[in-house]
């Protein structure tokens, strides 16, 4: 994996700026609805070239292929495994719960407020007295093979000739999966995800297999806090603990360092007054077998736990790709404000252990794809000025 040996290197988080017409082509495959077969495989190819001559353009070292191919991190997954059903529920009275911990202080914001990407209409708004939801009725099986497949296929001809570049792909982790699917088969809440993890394991195999850095999405290691508001902290690490542990067991074998590990807490424009703080489970980030840990930390609820790491000694042969710029605002971030950022990061993990990144994936979470791009350049800038300060050159 590329790491910062005589400059900041710079990478993402994810998901880019996706054109209207492959995103209502995906929500059509995903649905099950008919759909053009030819012209989203057409598509998504196009799309994805265009994505990594942009990334490389804007000065992105580590790209990936924006996961043009995947509705969400989360919804991909399941069109890969196989051992569930969907049932319409009743949802009256239930309320969403990755901000469900928020929802007790701020009922009018949630009710009508605003949308969980901006603009008006309230998060409420986005659900329905009944939902389908999904329940687990027999053993998991992977089922994604010819998918991730075409992903490997899609990036590996989109990176030729875009220079001098590595490639990463996204898979999303167990713990992240187990919360939309509801368990009806195995024993134990145990067994279930390292049932998850074992039915994933191919997916992450065959990105390593295939030359790319596997990228772990974990956001709900972070906002899976607000789920659960019965638990206290000590309750909650046990319970994230094997979350991890499962993680690991489903890693097992996989280089370090062909592997990173990103996670947030939940990308919703929200408040955020309940998320739990870092240092609180920075103990178990560091023990998934990564060689780089990429973490929220651009915003204005994160932005102070740099400090975090100050009691953390990183293992040998570690990076840390803190978000540098946000998913929160259109607002373009200043380079010298990036580089300030970095720098810090730099004098207490050491610069060559650094790289820059973004809070969460972009695309779907800010006002539009010229702002993605305008955000990466002022990254790059920042970290050509952070490199200065740094080498001094």
């Amino acid at each position: 994996m590329k790491r910062s040996t005589d400059r900041i290197i710079v990478s993402h988080a994810g998901a880019l700026p996706r054109p209207e017409d492959l995103r209502d082509l995906l929500i059509a495959k995903e649905s099950g609805k008919p759909y053009d077969e030819a012209a989203y495989q057409r598509r998504v190819r196009e799309v994805i070239a265009d994505v990594v001559k942009k990334q490389a353009e804007t000065g992105i070292d580590i790209v990936n292929d924006g996961e043009e191919s995947k509705r969400s991190f989360s919804s991909y997954a399941r069109t890969r495994i196989k051992g569930f059903e969907e049932r319409m529920v009743d949802t009256s009275g239930e309320p969403p719960t990755i901000y469900r911990r928020d929802l007790v202080d701020f009922p009018g914001f949630f009710g009508a407020g605003r949308s969980a990407f901006g603009g008006q209409g309230g998060l409420a708004a986005n659900f329905s007295t009944t939902a389908a939801h999904v329940f687990c009725v027999e053993p998991l099986q992977y089922v994604g093979q010819a998918s991730v497949q075409e992903d490997i296929d899609n990036l590996k001809q989109a990176l030729r000739g875009a220079g001098d570049v590595e490639a990463f792909l996204p898979a999303v982790a167990p713990g992240t999966i187990e919360h939309w699917m509801t368990n009806e088969y195995y024993k134990t809440d145990e067994e279930f995800v390292y049932a998850i993890a074992e039915a994933m394991r191919p997916e992450y195999e065959a990105i390593v297999d295939a030359g790319f850095v596997l990228q772990i999405d974990d956001p709900d290691l972070g906002d899976g806090w607000q789920m659960f508001p019965e638990m206290s902290v000590a309750d909650y690490h046990k319970y994230a603990e094997l979350r991890i542990d499962a993680l690991n067991h489903a890693l097992r074998g996989i280089p370090e360092d062909r592997i990173r590990f990103h996670m947030c807490w939940g990308s919703h424009h929200g408040p955020h007054k309940y998320d739990l703080p870092l240092q609180d489970f920075i103990d178990l980030i560091v023990k998934v077998p990564a060689e780089c840990y990429s973490i929220e930390a651009a915003n204005t609820r994160h932005e102070h736990e740099w400090r975090a790491w100050e009691g953390v000694k990183l293992p040998e042969n570690k990076t840390v790709m803190p978000g540098v710029v946000g998913h929160t605002s259109d607002m373009i971030e200043h380079p010298r404000l990036i580089a300030d950022r970095l720098v810090r990061y730099a004098k207490i993990l050491g610069r060559e252990n650094v790289i820059a990144g973004t809070d969460c994936g972009l695309g779907p979470r800010v006002g539009h794809a010229e702002i993605v791009w305008e955000k990466f350049k002022a990254m790059s800038e920042g970290a050509a000025l952070a490199t200065k300060e740094l080498w001094g050159k």
